[in-house]
């Protein structure tokens, strides 16, 4: 189903906007806490992908409308709803899973969380690049107190975490607020809530201004390398090639005429 722009917002479960290089991802259902169901499943993986494929997009930027809730994960009450049947499992359904996509999407990511990101809330969190987030924002993996599984939260946290805390956080389901995240490396800062879209566009501005060849070779490198030895990684010689671009060259022009670069991608 394609992004219908001239739907009415108060309708779209995901609202997709371009702001300059920047693509804006929000999470529309606030009267749900943003709880993810099979429609708002859907509408995200395009979206990622339509930002994706787009050679305007150099960074996307992803939150939740409201003032209480990023994403309060997938939304049980929906899951109650469509019956008895098996619940499926993520990584066996016939599109692909959600949070991989996010997490393969070749422009950097960031997360602005407006607040609580629990479940599959904190793995979208969990699959961007960056995150900020407002102050009293909690994050959280519940999985294991309804019976569901965490999978993407159980392969990635302990990657982003020490392993003891991040299977802590795991086993026991407990939450973490924003100041114990930001101490373990987890946030990149934490600011107040009428400030936080404000920074999380100055964050996404900052890394649209630089060379996009350059910006992907580096995303594309350190996602593929992510757990390799290093001299395994060294020679992946994934992504774009910015050495050879006109983007270098001007870069190299820009800096000997002391004047900003004017990037154009090639």
């Amino acid at each position: 189903m394609p992004i219908l722009e001239n739907d009415p917002v108060e309708q779209k479960p995901v609202l997709y906007r371009i702001d300059g290089h920047i693509a804006r991802i929000t999470l529309n259902r606030p009267e749900r806490a943003n709880a993810i169901d099979s429609a708002t499943a859907e509408r995200l993986v395009e979206s990622f992908l339509q930002a994706d494929c787009d050679p305007n997009v150099r960074v996307v930027l992803l939150t939740g409308a409201g003032e209480r809730h990023f994403c309060a994960g997938v939304d049980l009450k929906a899951v109650q709803a469509s019956g008895p049947k098996a619940y499926p499992h993520p990584m066996k359904q016939m599109g692909r899973n959600l949070h991989e996509v996010l997490l393969e999407i070749g422009k950097p990511t960031i997360a602005a969380l407006n607040g609580t990101a629990v479940g599959a809330g904190c793995e979208l969190a969990l699959a961007c690049d960056l995150r900020l987030a407002a102050t009293g924002a909690v994050l959280g993996q519940p999985e294991v107190t309804v019976g569901m599984g965490g999978n993407f939260a159980a392969t990635l946290l302990p990657l982003l975490l020490p392993r003891a805390i991040a299977l802590e956080l795991l086993f026991t389901g407990r939450r973490m607020e924003c100041e114990e995240a930001l101490r373990l490396g987890l946030l990149n800062g934490v600011v107040p809530h009428s400030s936080l879209q404000d920074e999380a566009t100055r964050l996404a501005q900052r890394i649209a201004a630089n060379a996009p060849l350059s910006v992907r070779k580096v995303k594309e490198t350190a996602l593929r390398s992510w757990g390799m030895p290093p001299f395994a990684g060294l020679r992946l010689n994934v992504g774009p090639d910015p050495y050879s671009s006109q983007d270098r060259a001007e870069g190299a022009l820009a800096f000997v005429e002391k004047r900003p670069p004017r990037f154009v991608g090639r």
